[in-house]
């Protein structure tokens, strides 16, 4: 099947208008190319900036970590959980204060130009530090970057950085990008942050919008006899209905993060040829999380909090809302991160009954009309599970008699409304565990965050305590001694609820049994498919 036999009026029929125009291109596959193949592949969304250096996001990384390299990836069986990629390994001092990477010889850039160390050091001082949404918390005591040779770099921080940190972090904050091309330019607006010229398996040869992302073979990738595929097509569907019709039409050969809705996933796993993989996701935890607005008062008191937590009935989302696609949440670390999490946290089961005597206690007892007091509640309206959550979450409240009122906006309208205008009582919200809490979860409670940071604490909660635990571990250079004070951090905010972790999932796979080497590590579809194959 090529892409130029895919067929409109099928994918019409089962999702709506799904492409932008009627004349598909046919794509001819480089001369003297190994016949490996064409993996087409739905995509849901087009990111404004594919440049994996400065947003280090899901949805940048489904296509540009094919084009653009780490330092290193997630690994089922690696040391540490990590394979090698732009280096080959990485040694930390004894005092936390360096840590030096010894990087891949013979690599080069798409344009030819050879890969060194002076690549590192200008993407980590000029891009991962002072630009990334994450690599600014991970970085941000370094202050140097040596490069004795092109094939070493020697990260020098200012204070004691854990290399237990800088480790797990390396997949998701350590995409290089080429020197030469960004040296001297305006970062944000450089032409390479959506022309993507990296080491990958891959090179970005044709984008077009509403239709296609076009990635071809880079002969010259340093893996040997790889990559596998000749071309892999991202096919932009922005109504997940279609992609599953997709699928059976053999239109398509695979769809990830659940393109194909979890309600379609007990029917297409039946149909001959197409396998359902849920592995693969397991350094990608999504966590289901209402987020708090403490500057209400009501919600500054630890009883009602504790009340809102009752009232949740979480094997009802996990099996309802989730389709059994989910696990049910203890606190803000995931089990499926045994480095730190920790099951001893307060848990607090569904009981209407406790919730009720705890808003009595409170003092917020029901008027005549059963009410005790109304919330703004703003569902996250990423994907439907939150936007499904936030119906549940409504009716699971009226039965302690909380009004919660639905506001229901578009991405852009509720970030601004729950990061920066704080316009909410209730939010919620699907962050992601990325195999550290320093990454990206310490944020959602830690007070100090600016306004306007998306996803973290912009409810107005403060606690000096886990704040102290919080800054003590970020310069905790023992592993054993860091990951205790996670501990410690999971126990104060599982106790006082600066927010509700409610459910936590991955994402599920669909492919056609062609499709060879799929899920083999924790980041699966945001890693770079080097070794991804088709049946011939």
């Amino acid at each position: 099947m090529t892409i130029a036999n895919l067929s409109r009026r099928t994918l019409l029929q089962a999702g709506g208008a799904l492409l932008a125009s009627t004349a598909l291109p046919t794509f001819t596959l480089a001369q003297g190319a190994p016949a490996g193949g064409r993996l087409i592949v739905a995509a849901d969304s087009e990111p404004k900036n594919l440049n994996p250096a400065i947003v280090a996001s899901n949805g940048v990384f489904f296509i540009a970590s094919k084009v653009i390299e780490p330092l290193a990836e997630a690994s089922f069986d690696g040391k540490d959980g990590l394979a090698p990629r732009l280096a080959t390994s990485w040694e930390g001092s004894a005092d936390g204060k360096s840590v030096t990477f010894k990087l891949r010889e013979g690599v080069k850039w798409h344009d030819g130009k050879p890969f060194t160390s002076a690549d590192v050091a200008y993407s980590a001082l000029n891009i991962w530090k002072p630009l990334q949404n994450l690599g600014r918390l991970v970085f941000a005591n370094l202050e140097a970057v040596d490069t004795p040779d092109a094939t070493t770099a020697v990260f020098k921080f200012s204070k004691p950085t854990p290399l237990q940190l800088i480790r797990n972090a390396l997949p998701v904050v350590s995409s290089v990008v080429p020197r030469h091309l960004y040296e001297g330019t305006d970062i944000a607006t450089n032409p390479a942050n959506v022309k993507l010229v990296g080491t990958g398996p891959f090179k970005l040869t044709e984008y077009k919008p509403g239709e296609y992302y076009r990635l071809t073979r880079n002969a010259d990738y340093w893996g040997k006899g790889e990559p596998k595929l000749d071309e892999v097509i991202f096919r932009v569907l922005p109504d997940r209905a279609g992609a599953g019709a997709a699928l059976e039409a053999e239109e398509i050969q695979l769809a990830a993060f659940s393109a194909v809705p979890l309600t379609d996933l007990a029917r297409i796993s039946k149909v001959p040829g197409i396998k359902v993989i849920s592995k693969g996701y397991e350094a990608l935890t999504y966590q289901l999380v209402v987020e708090i607005n403490h500057r209400r008062k009501e919600l500054a008191d630890l009883k009602v909090r504790q009340a809102i937590a009752h009232a949740i009935d979480r094997k009802f989302v996990v099996d309802t809302i989730f389709l059994g696609y989910a696990a049910a949440s203890t606190g803000p670390v995931p089990k499926n991160a045994p480095e730190f999490y920790d099951a001893s946290v307060p848990t607090y089961a569904f009981d209407t009954a406790k919730a009720n005597a705890l808003l009595d206690e409170a003092g917020y007892k029901k008027g005549a009309n059963g009410t005790r007091f109304s919330l703004k509640l703003r569902p996250a309206p990423y994907f439907n599970e939150t936007k499904q959550f936030g119906d549940y979450l409504r009716q699971a409240l009226a039965a302690v008699g909380i009004d919660a009122q639905l506001i229901n906006a578009d991405s852009a309208a509720h970030q601004k409304a729950v990061y920066t205008d704080h316009d909410f009582d209730l939010a919620i919200g699907p962050p992601v565990f990325r195999g550290d809490p320093a990454i990206s979860t310490t944020i959602l409670v830690r007070s100090g965050i600016p306004a306007g940071v998306p996803f973290s604490n912009q409810g107005g909660y403060e606690n000096k305590e886990l704040d102290g635990i919080i800054a003590k571990a970020a310069e905790t250079v023992d592993t054993a001694a860091r990951t205790e004070l996670y501990k410690q951090f999971q126990q104060i905010v599982a106790t006082d609820l600066p927010l509700i972790n409610v459910a936590e999932w991955g994402f599920i796979t669909v492919a056609r049994d062609t499709v060879e080497n799929v899920s083999n590590n924790p980041r699966w579809a945001v890693s770079n498919w080097s070794d991804t194959a088709l049946k011939s």
